[in-house]
Parts: C-alpha cells; structure tokens; sequence
C-alpha cells in the first residue's frame, strides 16, 4: 500500500505536493524537495487500520487470560503444604474399604475421615483441586465413607463445587480482593454484605471463594440463605451440601457457637425486587438479626462491599404481578415484588471484593438491647455503602 501511495505522489508536480502539504499543515514544506515532500506525505495518507484491529487491540491481551488461568492453577496447589502425601488415611472400613488418601500433616487420617474440622476448615481431600482428584472423590461418594456435618456439609460435594466454581471466579468474573486480613483467622465471626438481585446467590458463592482461596487460612464462610431456596428442589440439597445453611437462628446460632465464620446477606428479599437504577444503594438491613447474634455470641462483624455483583442481571424494572403469581405456587413467600431481569445468562462483569475492618461488639456475650442491634446494623450499613460508593467512582469499565 505505501509504494502505491509513492508512485501516485511522484506524478504530482512540486507545486501540487505543496498544496497537499500545506492541507495536512506539514511544516517547512516551503523549503522542501520533492523528494522530501512525498516522505513527509506518505504516513499522512496511510489508511487508517482496520476496525478488527483497533478491537482487537481493547480486548483483554493473552497474558491477561493466562495470568486468570495461572491464578486458578496456583489455588489449587496452595493446599499442597496441609497434607503428607508419603502417609495414607489409617481408615479401613468393616467392610476391608481402605481410604487411599493422603493424610492431613501430622495427623493420622485424612480430610474425609478426621484430619480436620470440615465444618471450618477447606482443604482438598488430595491436598489440590483438579480433574485428576474426582475418580477418588466420587468413589467416596459412592460409599458413603464419611460424615456429614450437622448442617449438611457434604466435604466432597462440596469440594467438587468448589473447583468448578472457581473458573467463575478467576477467568469469568475475575475476581480481585481487598483487605483479606480482615477476616479473622481462627474464632466467629460475622462476615455482612450487600445483596444482587438474582436467582442464583453468586455473590454468596464469590464469598465463600474469595476467603477460601485468598486468606490465610482458607476458612469456610457458611453463608445463609433464603427459605426459598428450602422449595426448590434438587438445588435446596446442594446449597446445604455445599456448605451453606438456611435463615434460621437455629442454624446461625450453631455456626457462630462452634467458633466458625457466618455469611449474611441482610437486605434479603428487597434485593430482589430492586431494579438495576438503584444497584448498589443498600436497603434497610432488616431488623438487625446478625447483630443480634453477633452481640450474642461475642463475634466481630466483618463489613464486606462487593461490587460487579448487582451488574450480572440487571433488573430492568419490577413487578407486582408477577410477585403475585409466584405467590400462587409459594403461597408462604412474603414476596411483595420481583425484578424482571434483562438476561438469563450471567454477564462476564469485572467483580471487587473489599473486606473492611471488624466492627468489635460494645459488650461480647450480654444480652442483646434492642437499640444496640439497630445502632450497629445502621453503622455496618453505613460502612458498606461509604466503601461502594468509594468502589464505583474508581471503576472503570464494568468489564
């Protein structure tokens, strides 16, 4: 392309050149050669590149994609340390089943069967999460030859989730963290955050990930969630096999009582009904029941801000109808009104999670006075919010 743009030059005269110099307000073209005025001309009219190129160029680079990838693969070996690959699990069933697996560092059994507390802690049955592990995994699963915990924790389901949801959680929403520091290494503790509208709780789901995978300790957070998810079928199994635990007091009380950390999303329901206008401007936080609790059992409440959440279904409007209609099939819902969303499918926005500094309870373990849980439910509110509003004016793109 750029010889013929020279040969189309040299037929023009001097004087010609020097007319298109002086409309491309070249400098010195007065003094110039013909010669000189056909080089300074040439990268003036080069085409512009090509619309794909400058595409393109705005994606993310390979080695971005690469470095989400390598991030993946390095959680997954972080655990490695936590187990003794030379030892197996000493368990051996009536049955002549022997465990095979490897054993939990100075500890005679394995993740399964009594190395560790699975109600708190996360560690891969393996010592690392991979594709290679599931043959052993399922064979367990198969035999039953562990326990559950009293809230249903299933550790190998629980695992599985946990390596596949984490391709969500480095290549599909990229998640960067905050003040990991914050989340208290060993003790209860109360983890509060804001809710996104969808049906599906990933943000209860990014939670859990971004402390097991990003702390120190990699601690389960037993994240609670609606009774809805009590209906549905097949999902309301897999949520509690999970790790999670349902909205009751029962199952709180149980979780902050033993010492481990609990997830509370505290607008609830409302989060549901908000149309993605007002994404991001925090709701009433109920009653305060997570302070309550949290005075109760002497726990810190860890305010957590997560943003990209409230952008992966927008909520184009809401509706009453429709909330009545879902009442006809669960008529014990107090569901006033439900979102419309825009997509059915996750968008693949760019999340941020920021854990803040705990919120120490004035007077650990006294009885709860009713204005001291609406005094600190209104400031980890207001915290929450301060820290988003700060988020979203340095995001850039939602992307």
């Amino acid at each position: 392309m750029s010889d013929s743009i020279s040969g189309l030059l040299g037929r023009l005269s001097r004087d010609e050149l020097r007319a298109f110099a002086r409309a491309a307000e070249i400098r010195g073209r007065s003094t110039m050669t013909k010669e000189q005025l056909i080089a300074a001309l040439q990268p003036v009219l080069q085409p512009p590149p090509k619309q794909s190129e400058t595409v393109r160029a705005s994606m993310p680079s390979l080695p971005d994609l690469s470095d989400a990838r390598r991030r993946r693969i390095s959680a997954g070996h972080r655990f490695e340390w936590m187990v003794d690959p030379r030892r197996s699990c000493t368990l051996r069933t009536i049955e002549g089943f022997s465990c095979g697996l490897p054993a939990i560092a100075e500890q005679e059994r394995c993740a399964l069967h009594g190395g560790v507390d699975i109600s708190d802690l996360a560690v891969p049955a393996a010592g690392h999460l991979g594709a290679d592990t599931w043959p052993a995994l399922i064979r367990h699963l198969l035999l039953a030859s562990y326990d559950n915990d009293a809230l249903g924790l299933d550790p190998v389901v629980s695992e599985m989730i946990w390596h596949i949801a984490n391709f969500l959680y480095f290549e599909y929403f990229r998640v960067e963290v905050e003040g990991i520091e914050n989340v208290p290494t060993k003790g209860a503790g109360v983890l509060v955050s804001n809710h996104a509208g969808a049906f599906i709780p990933y943000d209860g789901m990014m939670l859990q990930l971004a402390v097991v995978n990003e702390a120190a300790l990699p601690r389960r957070v037993r994240v609670v969630g609606t009774e809805i998810l009590n209906l549905v079928p097949f999902l309301s199994h897999l949520y509690r096999k999970a790790g999670a635990a349902f909205a009751s007091k029962e199952d709180a009380r149980w979780v902050l009582n033993h010492g481990y950390l609990l997830g509370a999303f505290p607008e609830g329901v409302p989060a549901f009904q908000k149309p993605h206008a007002e994404a991001y401007q925090l709701r009433r936080f109920g009653r305060g029941g997570f302070a309550a609790l949290a005075i109760e059992a002497g726990a810190p409440i860890i305010p957590v801000a997560i943003v990209g959440s409230e952008d992966v279904h927008p909520a184009l409007f809401s509706s009453r109808r429709l909330a009545q209609l879902f009442k006809l099939f669960f008529p014990q819902q107090r569901v006033e009104e439900i979102g419309v969303f825009l997509n059915p499918i996750p968008l693949p926005v760019k999340w941020r999670i920021r854990f803040l500094e705990p919120i120490e309870m004035p007077d650990p373990g006294a009885p709860t006075d009713r204005l001291t849980v609406l005094e600190i439910a209104e400031q980890t509110r207001e915290v929450i919010q301060r820290a988003l509003d700060d988020m979203l004016e340095d995001r850039g793109s939602v992307f």
